[in-house]
């Protein structure tokens, strides 16, 4: 096989996660036998619009239409409802992963998902509790061994392994051996972890997770008594202590454990994308889904820049929700609207979202002119913001795109790069049925894909429609070949 020149290439996180997707997408099409388009993805109840713009792109760029994002939290408790349909209960969703973490307090009855507050932090999770154990460890290396590994990449790679590896142990076990072979300059490294020293070095992390249990029942209006499950979703909840220090919180009750945690999230994206595909059956056809906004989202106003909440927190979505504004100087014809996402009283101190001018403004002495500031939130819990003169109806608005947002142009330019970024992919698969694939056929294949690498670098303006007929040219030559030699 012909192989191209190697190149260095700077990914964005969109197409990182399209690389996941994409597998992803390869793996279920395998599976169903069949072509995989529309897709229900599933992101931390905590994403702000940024990262939930993010996700779309994602899926945009791995080929998928991204029918509905749908939060962890949510889709969990729709996991654990499905099966639990006896009366009101409200839920307390218990979601503690790699890398984030959620509450969220829902209110199931008859059939009526209504989320009714949500918190948590997108910076915490399981690999802070591996990031503490591997302080100790290299800390402990450095008195005992006099060497400091914190610089080297391949050691550190090997004990962050190995503190995963134990973590997981612990949440059965009360000790294990923390254990590598060659850790640095050929040096054995073997240490005992127990789990109370475990639970030492993470107790401020693990307490420190109680904080947006408590501030989502401040939300909810709910006392711990007032709940009636906790379910619990994730890696990092299959930890003995962080069940206990729920089970305190909430008077002795138990964490309800009849869901997989690792499954959870799925199992509830799964049945929300048979209610929207139709395909759900019974089960599905009487379930109703309400969804909150994680964080208030409003504008800049005033001469002291206060952030004034159109939309305040965990309001159900999707919404639209409309505020009067005015001029602060006299004959201003525009005026900048600058829209934010926080809970801090001054926009200073929230999340810039974006910003936008509307122009025409009939002039007059300032407090007079009359500006709707319309805010409208998707099922999604994507924003578009509006803003109208009510005399002179001059409108303008923006569809929020964050800081580090894309483009239309990059987002299409990303589409097509993941399609060529297939097309290698397909390559590597043809190398590993070489020995099976005829002469013929190889040499058909590597025409077709040369010809279109060259098509590709030769028309880097070519429409998509354009790219989609040069890519079917190849996908239908390879596709005869490889599985015919795939075989039956």
């Amino acid at each position: 096989m012909k192989m191209r020149d190697a190149e260095e290439k700077l990914f964005r996180p969109e197409e990182i996660s399209a690389m996941i997707l994409g597998k992803m997408k390869e793996t279920a099409e395998a599976f169903l036998g069949k072509e995989i388009r529309d897709v229900v993805i599933t992101v931390p109840a905590y994403f702000n619009d940024a990262q939930r713009q993010t996700t779309k792109h994602a899926g945009t760029i791995a080929g998928l239409n991204v029918v509905r994002l749908i939060n962890e939290p949510t889709a969990a408790a729709i996991a654990y409802g499905l099966d639990n349909k006896g009366g009101k209960k409200n839920i307390l969703v218990y979601d503690l992963g790699g890398g984030t973490f959620d509450v969220s307090i829902l209110t199931i009855d008859d059939g009526i998902f209504e989320l009714r507050a949500t918190c948590g932090d997108t910076h915490l999770g399981g690999e802070d509790f591996d990031r503490n154990v591997m302080d100790y460890f290299i800390e402990l290396i450095r008195k005992k061994h006099h060497r400091d590994i914190s610089e080297d990449n391949k050691a550190l790679g090997k004990l962050r392994r190995e503190c995963e590896r134990a973590k997981r142990i612990l949440s059965s076990g009360y000790e294990v051996r923390v254990q590598i072979k060659s850790l640095s300059d050929g040096g054995e490294f073997s240490e005992l972890l127990t789990r109370a020293k475990f639970e030492e070095l993470n107790m401020e992390l693990f307490e420190k997770t109680l904080r947006p249990v408590r501030c989502a029942m401040q939300d909810a209006g709910l006392k711990t008594s007032n709940i009636d499950e906790i379910v619990l979703v994730g890696v990092g909840t299959r930890i003995p202590k962080i069940q206990q220090l729920l089970k305190d919180l909430f008077d002795g009750k138990e964490p309800n454990k009849g869901i997989n945690p690792d499954e959870a999230v799925a199992y509830g994206a799964a049945i929300q994308s048979g209610i929207l595909s139709g395909v759900g059956g019974k089960q599905t056809e009487d379930i109703v889904l309400l969804d909150v906004t994680p964080l208030s989202l409003g504008v800049r106003a005033g001469v002291d820049h206060r952030m004034v909440k159109i939309i305040k927190r965990n309001t159900v979505i999707p919404m639209r929700k409309s505020k009067t504004f005015t001029t602060l100087e006299d004959y201003q014809t525009s005026i900048k609207c600058e829209v934010y996402q926080g809970e801090s009283e001054f926009s200073k101190d929230c999340h810039l979202l974006g910003w936008f001018d509307i122009d025409g403004i009939l002039p007059a002495p300032k407090g007079e002119p009359e500006i709707l500031v319309t805010f409208n939130i998707d099922a999604n819990g994507i924003l578009q913001v509006t803003a109208q003169d009510k005399k002179t109806k001059k409108s303008a608005s923006i569809v929020i795109n964050l800081k580090g947002g894309l483009r239309q142009e990059e987002l299409e330019r990303m589409v097509e790069e993941a399609k060529q970024f297939n097309m290698k992919s397909k390559t590597s698969e043809l190398e590993k049925l070489a020995d099976k694939i005829d002469s013929h056929g190889k040499e058909s294949i590597e025409s077709a894909m040369d010809k279109a690498f060259e098509w590709f670098d030769e028309n880097p303006n070519a429409n998509k429609d354009e790219y989609e007929k040069k890519m079917m040219e190849v996908e239908v030559i390879w596709t005869h070949f490889v599985k015919k030699a795939k075989g039956p």
